[in-house]
């Protein structure tokens, strides 16, 4: 059945009764009309009635050169002449083993083995295991206490047990409590809302001090800390301050225990460079990959480690070393040909030269947020932007969720064709890179007039 042949409100009444969708809330889903969409192009998307709209938040923070980009529709339709998908359990296969040399060649420096997933979450799970799994195999007894992870209040990481496990955003994870696996946080370098009352002028980087302190004190016991670099995405776009990762990532050498960094958010150019560690010339032990990997086409996920960690894992098979862990999918040959396409897109089209401009240009338009009473703090780290909505500007008091600020804010975008998606009270922007000034410009305007008319300014 086509989809031309269906009614769209068919469509419509098929999606509230069938569909259960993904951190939606669907009894006010099923009072509102459903956003449906059909086709996209370049920078916009286009739902069943033909309404355009600007894909504000890159169809969740993956879209890297487009909508319907023709070079990486060619890339997958020569892939599927030749073969779909074939196990990576015992196999190879030529696009995985061409995606993950040159995954280890544009990596920062020391990454040298490459195991695939298909998601995010499933990419800091196997970094979860890796770490445990190698401190467990090192032989020395004293590395059999280190079973437990450090990492950041309002983490996010994704959404298995694992990974939720090393989360800490409260309206995600509070709920699965009793299932999850004992955690070691250190609080977010969280600057608007800073626990030490502390303004940007006058700080002395107690979020550090302080998470040197939890690191000296549990270092026997810890394999890793896990954090996303820069840019505390699902949190809010908080953005750390300058040399605070540089600074985490020495704290983890000098007290041995791993460093996990998951650019699951912000790599891939989102953060102005390929991966937010370069911004601070930092190599992780492990580095997680997903979201922008393929430029938004298909499901994949990379996680990248060092050979020191692999070689932990070589042995004969009744030594019990082998990492059992793996995904039916894992290393799928279209998702890595569309990967492939991308990477070759980044370095033929000049796009990461191009960042540093759309970057600047947003920095001085965001700044004319502040002249709306209830903008509370704006945030940016390349292209991914954070703007705060606040009750109270003073006491930086936020909304009660009953409000749904967020929401209201981008329903009223849709209606003057943006696509937006909440966190809360705070708006995320995180346009496709490959969006020129005008489309940038025309996201800030609509944000700017969503924000101003939903708040009564």
């Amino acid at each position: 059945m086509q989809t031309a042949t269906i009614d769209p409100t068919v469509l419509e009444k098929w999606d509230q009764e069938y569909i259960w969708h993904p951190f939606t809330q669907m009894q006010q889903y099923q009072q509102e009309k459903p956003l449906i969409i059909e086709r996209g192009e370049g920078s916009y998307l286009y739902d069943i009635y033909g309404n355009k709209y600007l894909d504000g938040v890159s169809s969740l923070w993956v879209t890297v050169h487009g909508h319907c980009h023709p070079r990486i529709n060619r890339a997958i339709i020569r892939q599927l002449e030749k073969v779909a998908h074939s196990t990576l359990l015992g196999l190879s296969n030529v696009p995985a083993i061409l995606l993950a040399q040159r995954l280890v060649q544009m990596a920062p420096a020391g990454l040298s083995k490459v195991f695939y997933s298909d998601s995010g979450a499933t990419a800091v799970e196997i970094a979860i295991k890796m770490a445990y799994q190698y401190w467990q195999q090192q032989g020395n007894e004293q590395y059999r206490h280190k079973k437990k992870f450090l990492c950041l209040q309002l983490a996010y990481h994704g959404d298995t047990i694992g990974a939720v496990s090393v989360g800490g955003i409260d309206t995600f994870h509070r709920i699965f409590a009793p299932l999850l696996f004992e955690t070691i946080t250190a609080p977010a370098p969280y600057c608007y809302r800073c626990p030490w009352q502390q303004e940007k002028s006058n700080c002395r980087r107690e979020c550090l001090q302080e998470l040197e302190k939890i690191i000296k004190k549990h270092q026997h016991e810890l394999a890793a800390m896990i954090m996303e670099p820069l840019v505390q995405g699902a949190a809010g776009m908080i953005v750390s301050p300058p040399g605070y990762l540089r600074r985490a990532r020495e704290l983890c050498r000098q007290y041995n225990l791993l460093f996990i960094a998951d650019e699951v958010a912000t790599g891939f150019g989102r953060t102005g460079k390929m991966f937010a560690c370069q911004h601070e010339e930092v190599s992780p032990d492990i580095l997680c990959l997903a979201k922008g990997i393929t430029g938004g086409y298909l499901p994949l996920a990379a996680t990248l480690t060092t050979e020191e960690i692999f070689r932990a894992f070589l042995g004969r098979p009744e030594e019990g070393r082998t990492f059992y862990h793996g995904h039916t999918y894992t290393g799928n040959p279209l998702a890595c040909a569309a990967a492939l396409a991308s990477l070759d897109l980044f370095e033929q089209s000049g796009l990461l030269q191009e960042l540093p401009e759309k970057a600047a240009f947003l920095s001085g338009e965001l700044a004319k947020f502040y002249s709306l009473p209830h903008v509370g703090d704006v945030r940016q780290k390349g292209l991914m932007v954070g703007i705060e909505l606040v009750l109270d500007r003073t006491s930086k008091e936020p909304y009660p969720p009953g409000a749904q600020i967020g929401h209201r804010v981008i329903l009223a975008a849709r209606q003057k064709g943006l696509i937006l998606r909440p966190l809360g009270h705070v708006i995320v922007l995180m346009p496709v890179l490959t969006m020129s000034i005008d489309e940038l410009r025309q996201i800030l305007e609509i944000t700017y007039q969503s924000i101003a008319g939903v708040t009564g300014e």
